[in-house]
C-alpha cells in the first residue's frame, strides 16, 4: 500500500476487532437489530475521482455501526486486488484517519483497468468465498456494476449468502437510471471554471483556443465548460459533443464565422468527437494513435486531438494565434476544485449501499435521483438495469445548432457545482476621446 493515501493505523488487533463488534451508536439506532453481516469487502475500480474516498469511508463508517460486522476489508487495486487476496483490514483505521482520506481525492485503496468476463468473476466468487466475505460493495462505473452483477449471479447458483452492491462512480455521468454520478459534479467544476479562465487569457490576446475534454461516448462534461459563460460574447463560444456527429468542414466553418464575429474563438471538444461512420476524429486525422486494453483508440492523455484541429484551423483559415490544450486526467482528480454537493453524495451512496446491503434483501446499484430543485434521494437499481449500459447527453440539453447547450442543461448542472463558485468581471468600457487619431 506504499503510496496510497490510506495509512493502517498501528495497535492490538485483538482491541480493534473488539471495538469493530461492539460499535458506538445512538440509542435509538435501530441498526444495531440488524442481522449478522459477516465481513465486508469494499474495493474502487476504473478512473479516480475527487469524491470517490468519501463512498470508501461512507462503507466503511456506516457498516461499523451494525454490530453484525466482524471486518471490513479494502482490495487493494480493485478486482485485481481481489483475485491477489490483496487486501488490508479498514476495521483498524481510525475514523480521523478515514475523515481525512474521505477529503482526498483519487482512489485511495488503488483502481484497476481490468475488464472482467465470466472466468475472471469466477475467481472472484471463489475468492469471496474462501474469505468468508458476505458483503461486497463495488465503487465503480459502467464496468464496474457489471462485474457485480456476474458476482452476483455466480453467488446465486452456488446459493452462497453474498450481498453484491454497486456503488455509482464516473466523471462521464453516464450510468444510466441516475440523475447524475458522483465524480462528475467536482469534474464539471474543474472544467467550468478552466474555461473561464481560458476565456480571461483568450480575451487578453484574442486569437483561437480549443480545449478537448474527457468523454468518449457522453458529452456531459464538456457541456460542463458552458458553466464557465458570464457575458453573452464569453468563450466557449463552440462546444462539441460526441452526441452529434462532427462534420470538418462544417467545424472550420463555425469557427471562421465566429472569429469573424467576435475577433476570438474558445472552442470545447470531447475526445468522443466522431464522423458519420461512428470513427474517432482523432483517428482520422492521425496515422498513430495507441489503442487501450479493449482494443478502443486511446484518446485521454494525449494532446493529438487539440493539435490536429490546430494545425486544420492554421492551415485551412489562415489564422496565426491557435492556441490548443489537452485537459487530460487534470479534471478527475484536481484537488483545489471539489464541489460541497458532490462531497456529500458520495459519501451518502457509500452509507446507503450499506444499509440496501443490511436491510433492503436484494443485491442491485445505487442511483442518485433528483428531488425538487435542488435535493437528492436514493434508490436502488436492478444491476441488470445498470450493468454494461451508457447514457448519453438527452436532446433536451443540446442546442439546435449542435455547438452549445440549453438553458435546461444549465438548470441541470449548476446546483451540482456546489457553493463558491468564482465569478469574473470586466472594466466598464468607458472611452477617452482621441487627440491626435482624430478624424483618421
Amino acid at each position: 500500500m506504499r503510496g496510497m493515501a490510506l495509512r493502517i493505523a498501528t495497535g492490538g488487533a485483538a482491541q480493534a476487532e473488539a471495538q469493530s463488534k461492539h460499535p458506538s451508536s445512538h440509542p435509538f439506532d435501530l441498526r444495531k437489530h440488524a442481522v449478522a453481516s459477516g465481513k465486508i469487502l469494499v474495493a474502487q475500480g476504473g478512473g479516480p475521482t475527487a469524491v470517490i474516498n468519501q463512498s470508501l469511508v461512507g462503507v466503511a463508517l456506516e457498516a461499523r455501526r451494525f454490530s453484525g460486522i466482524e471486518r471490513i476489508y479494502g482490495a487493494c487495486h480493485g478486482v485485481r486486488g481481489i483475485v491477489n487476496e490483496d487486501f488490508v483490514d479498514l476495521t483498524q483505521e481510525t475514523r480521523h484517519n478515514l475523515e481525512l482520506v474521505a477529503n482526498t481525492p483519487s482512489s485511495a485503496l488503488g483502481s484497476t483497468r481490468d475488464k472482467p468476463d465470466l472466468p475472471y468473476c469466477q475467481e472472484i466468487f471463489r475468492v469471496l468465498q474462501a474469505h468468508q466475505i458476505e458483503h461486497f460493495f463495488y465503487i465503480g462505473g459502467n464496468d464496474s456494476s457489471d462485474t457485480v452483477r456476474i458476482v452476483s449471479e455466480e453467488a446465486r447458483k452456488a446459493a452462497y449468502p453474498l450481498r453484491a452492491i454497486h456503488i455509482p462512480k464516473t466523471i462521464d455521468n453516464d450510468l444510466v437510471g441516475n440523475d447524475h454520478t458522483p465524480g462528475y459534479p467536482s469534474a464539471a467544476r474543474f472544467v467550468a471554471q478552466a474555461f473561464a479562465g481560458a476565456n480571461l487569457d483568450n480575451a487578453a490576446l484574442p486569437g483561437v483556443y480549443v480545449g478537448v475534454v474527457m468523454g468518449r461516448h457522453a458529452g456531459f462534461l464538456t457541456a460542463a465548460s458552458a458553466l464557465g459563460k458570464k457575458f453573452p460574447d464569453d468563450g466557449p463560444h463552440l462546444i462539441y459533443l460526441p452526441e452529434r456527429t462532427f462534420v470538418l468542414e462544417q467545424f472550420l466553418a463555425d469557427v471562421k464565422s465566429t472569429y469573424a464575429r467576435y475577433g476570438r474563438c474558445v472552442i470545447a471538444v470531447s475526445e468522443g468527437v466522431h464522423d458519420a461512420s461512428g470513427t474517432p476524429i482523432a483517428s482520422l486525422l492521425a496515422k498513430d494513435l495507441e489503442h487501450d486494453a479493449h482494443g478502443n483508440v486511446q484518446l485521454s492523455g494525449n494532446g493529438a486531438l487539440a493539435d490536429l484541429l490546430c494545425e486544420e484551423i492554421k492551415a485551412k483559415l489562415q489564422i496565426k494565434r491557435v492556441r490548443g490544450d489537452t485537459f487530460g486526467y487534470l479534471q478527475r482528480s484536481f484537488i483545489g476544485c471539489v464541489s460541497d454537493v458532490d462531497q456529500r453524495e458520495a459519501r451518502e451512496v457509500g452509507e446507503k449501499a450499506v444499509q440496501y446491503a443490511m436491510w433492503g434483501g436484494k443485491d442491485g446499484s445505487v442511483a442518485i435521483k433528483r428531488t425538487g430543485f435542488y435535493s437528492a434521494d436514493y434508490e436502488l437499481l436492478p444491476l441488470n438495469a445498470v450493468a454494461g449500459k451508457t447514457r448519453v447527453m438527452e436532446d433536451e440539453f443540446i442546442a439546435a445548432s449542435g455547438t452549445d447547450v440549453t438553458d435546461a442543461f444549465r438548470m441541470y448542472l449548476r446546483p451540482l457545482l456546489g457553493s463558491g463558485m468564482p465569478d469574473a468581471f470586466r472594466l466598464r468600457h468607458n472611452p477617452v476621446a482621441k487627440v491626435l487619431k482624430t478624424g483618421r
